[in-house]
């Protein structure tokens, strides 16, 4: 079976009016669009560079996957 990339949860928490243009592409690639929207995303590197890069505007959380019974 293929390995599964761990689920994280980024939410909006500060505007990015008067961020730097490129802080609000970011989010928008993030899927965020209104404050105290979220969106989910596999934890790949690509998207954790993303959340770094606009860490003072989001919120994360790693969401647990149940697992698959046999």
């Amino acid at each position: 079976m293929a390995k599964r990339e761990k689920q994280i949860r980024v939410r909006l928490v500060k505007s990015p009016i008067g961020q730097k243009p490129q802080a609000r592409k970011t989010v928008k690639a993030l899927g965020l669009k209104k404050l105290q929207s979220s969106m989910v995303h596999e934890a790949t590197p690509s998207i954790l560079g993303m959340v770094r890069a606009v860490s003072h505007l989001v919120t994360v959380e790693e969401i647990s996957t149940p697992r698959a019974s046999k």
